[in-house]
């Protein structure tokens, strides 16, 4: 198991009890800051990038033990020195690939997920990618690797920096004073998650905000101006894995609609949000020109869907847990498989949410399809107790879709509020 899995099983439970106080405190302040489908999303998503780190699909495009062995000059010690220097490290690396996700059409699709609530607290941090196919982010870290800071440094650094940017996803806390001048603190990433053109595309940075300030990309928060979260082409799904490849297909239309090549080429790499001449006129789509008069995604869903939603969240996060710690019991293959299957779940159950019960029953057919594999692999075997778990809630949260797939009135109707 790897350190970051580790970890995972005690950032969940702390992330979780933050989540709550943060709701408790809002409702003492008498503020909204969420809605029960947008948290079941945003969860949901976190739990997805869990378990990509099962699937293994990403590719490695230059990796930081490579450059370590290609270029190291010289041994940093003592030991403090070189975690001290790879913090750093770790963290310029974080604002400029941060920066590249928000401003080249391609690299959207990595990010956009973590944008696309409409809500900002919490559970909105724990919005992040699967779609993080081409690891690239090690060549920033050339001094590093020049300096022989070991990768086993970076391993351990990677998820706690990671985690220490949960923390500032609120709207409770106000500014802190001479902290603003050091650290990312919420205010500055309230402006980061906002489409109000004072604010877009502002405070790329991690865990410390000079970088912003040295490399022109800083903004202050405005009392007069307060911040619009979201993206400026609304998901309008409560699906984190439809809303992690939502962009790509986008661009895949339309590079394949336009009629030029060298915009077919150049779409890829140009800023984020840019579309032919020729396709914006024959394929429009819905953008957000003006932030206040934006309405929000949401759907009136029944208490039955939303209380069947959040079980089979709790369910999903579990297995995933569960799968995790047992992998050497059950193999490879069999953890594929098992993160697979809970991907599946997590896309039926969000389209659920969506009112796309029709899409929910086939998404649970290919979730037999996946127990059926399990079966097959396991011929002849002690099917472990892991699996069996699998197996038994396969099944319950398939009878659960065929049910409100029969009975789709118990949903709810879809609309959109201010």
């Amino acid at each position: 198991m790897t350190f970051f899995t580790k970890s995972l099983f005690y950032a969940i439970p702390s992330f979780l009890i933050l989540i709550i106080i943060e709701s408790i405190l809002a409702k003492r302040k008498k503020q909204i800051i969420n809605q029960p489908p947008d948290l079941i999303s945003s969860l949901s998503s976190g739990i997805t990038n869990i378990t990509k780190d099962g699937l293994k699909y990403s590719v490695v495009i230059v990796s930081y033990p490579w450059l370590l062995d290609k270029l190291m000059l010289y041994k940093l010690e003592p030991i403090w020195a070189a975690i001290f220097i790879a913090f750093i490290v770790q963290d310029f690396t974080g604002y400029w690939i941060h920066r590249l996700n928000h401003r080249v059409n391609i690299f959207w699709n990595r990010h956009v997920i973590h944008h696309s609530s409409e809500e900002f607290n919490l559970s909105s941090g724990l919005r992040q990618s699967i779609s993080e196919t081409f690891q690239f982010s090690a060549i920033l870290m050339i001094p590093a690797a020049i300096l022989g800071i070991s990768h086993k440094i970076f391993i351990i650094i990677g998820p706690i920096h990671l985690f220490m940017q949960f923390w500032y996803h609120t709207r409770l806390i106000n500014k802190m004073g001479w902290l603003e001048k050091i650290i990312v603190t919420p205010s500055h990433h309230r402006v980061h998650h906002a489409i109000n053109p004072e604010y877009i595309d502002k405070n790329y940075g991690q865990i410390f905000i000079f970088w912003d300030k040295i490399f022109g990309s800083f903004q202050e928060e405005k009392l007069d101006i307060p911040p619009v979260y979201g993206i400026l082409r609304p998901a309008e799904t409560w699906n984190p894995i439809l809303i992690n490849y939502k962009h790509l297909w986008q661009l895949l239309k339309d590079a394949y609609h336009t009629s030029k090549i060298w915009d077919k080429i150049r779409i890829w790499f140009m800023p984020t949000g840019w579309r032919p001449k020729d396709v914006i006129k024959k394929f429009p789509i819905h953008t957000t020109n003006n932030p206040y008069k934006r309405s929000k995604y949401k759907t009136s869903n029944s208490l039955l869907i939303i209380l069947w939603s959040g079980i089979q969240l709790a369910i999903s996060g579990s297995l995933v847990l569960i799968i995790f710690s047992n992998v050497e019991n059950i193999g490879k293959n069999l953890t594929t498989l098992g993160c697979i299957f809970i991907m599946i779940n997590i896309f039926s159950y969000t389209s659920l949410l969506d009112g796309n019960h029709i899409i929910a029953l086939f998404s649970d057919g290919f979730k037999l399809v996946i127990m059926g594999s399990m079966l097959l692999l396991l011929k002849g075997q002690i099917i472990p107790p892991s699996i069996i778990i699998v197996f038994l809630y396969g099944i319950l949260s398939t009878l659960g879709t065929i049910y409100f797939y029969k009975n789709p009135k118990l949903l709810f109707n879809i609309k959109l509020v201010n």
